[in-house]
């Protein structure tokens, strides 16, 4: 990281990055109308805050590498996390209308279209992971297949089911910490150890893993505070939606002032993960910008 470059000026560089990676692939250049491509791109372009890449890039420095090093597996990120919104947002799980300040996908397309698209996304990831060129033939498989089990069923959608179940029910804190572990925190795992697998540093891996366990939760715990809280102009999307669901919460589960102290707690134990030396500071100051964000 540059000396005193603000983080507030690095993730907006970063994102205009990402954001003409998107704009490049051919996911977003062939989107005739009605095509399913077009789903695609509405969904990609919608203005997402672009975090997970980002953490592909700040891993990728923080291995003493060119943050562009492993630019198709922060496209692959990328491309899960927008098909999970898009699944997440359906009447069948949270039946939102609102994402990112727009109509989300079943609401501006047909529902079977935003399913399909969401369907693409996520296998188009693989096609990303498939053919990344900037390491070896066997790493970029352990990269692949670890992506998948944090897509799949010990993972993200684990963790969506376990949500799903909660709902209404009496939850205490620990299986509260299990669902985001796999609904949040799984994919943010995956962003900061996936470039240590790439590059085949086996002795960074067991860090990054810490920090993005304990960086997952704080943003989840912040998502939670900020669904009570939060203006719903600066965030995008409604607020008061977990409630309305009977969502189990850190707010809900302990109130706002314990949540905002957990939140910090696991702020505290990230950046110990990682150290404190000049590799480190962009994730140091990126779980600062998660917990102390306002939307």
């Amino acid at each position: 990281m540059r000396p005193n470059v603000d983080i507030q000026q690095w993730l907006q560089e970063t994102r205009e990055i990402i954001e003409q990676w998107i704009n490049e692939d051919s996911v977003c250049r062939v989107a005739q109308p009605g095509a399913v491509e077009e789903a695609m791109r509405y969904s990609l372009l919608a203005g997402g805050k672009r975090l997970r890449p980002q953490l592909v890039m700040a891993s990728t420095l923080y291995l003493g590498l060119p943050a562009d090093t492993f630019r198709d597996a922060a496209l692959a990120v990328e491309y899960i996390h927008t098909y999970s919104l898009i699944h997440d947002d359906l009447p069948a799980m949270d039946n939102d209308d609102l994402r990112r300040g727009r109509p989300t996908a079943h609401k501006m397309f047909p529902e079977a279209m935003a399913i399909l698209s969401g369907d693409a996304l996520l296998t188009e990831a693989f096609v990303k992971m498939g053919t990344i060129q900037t390491a070896k033939a066997e790493d970029v498989l352990r990269a692949t297949v670890y992506l998948a089990r944090a897509a799949g069923r010990e993972g993200l959608i684990r963790g969506q089911v376990l949500d799903l179940a909660a709902e209404r029910q009496d939850v205490e804190l620990g299986e509260l910490q299990n669902i985001h572990r796999h609904k949040t925190g799984a994919l943010f795992k995956a962003a900061l150890v996936i470039p240590a697998i790439l590059s085949g540093n086996e002795r960074e891996q067991q860090a990054l893993l810490d920090f993005g366990e304990h960086f997952g939760l704080a943003f989840q715990i912040v998502d939670d505070i900020l669904n009570v809280v939060g203006d719903p102009a600066a965030m995008g999307k409604n607020i008061g939606t977990d409630s309305a669901l009977g969502k189990a919460t850190y707010p809900s589960l302990v109130g706002l002032d314990q949540a905002r102290r957990l939140a910090d707690d696991h702020r505290i134990r990230a950046k110990i993960a990682i150290g404190s030396g000049p590799q480190s500071d962009i994730l140091r100051r990126l779980v600062d910008f998660a917990v102390d964000r306002q939307w």
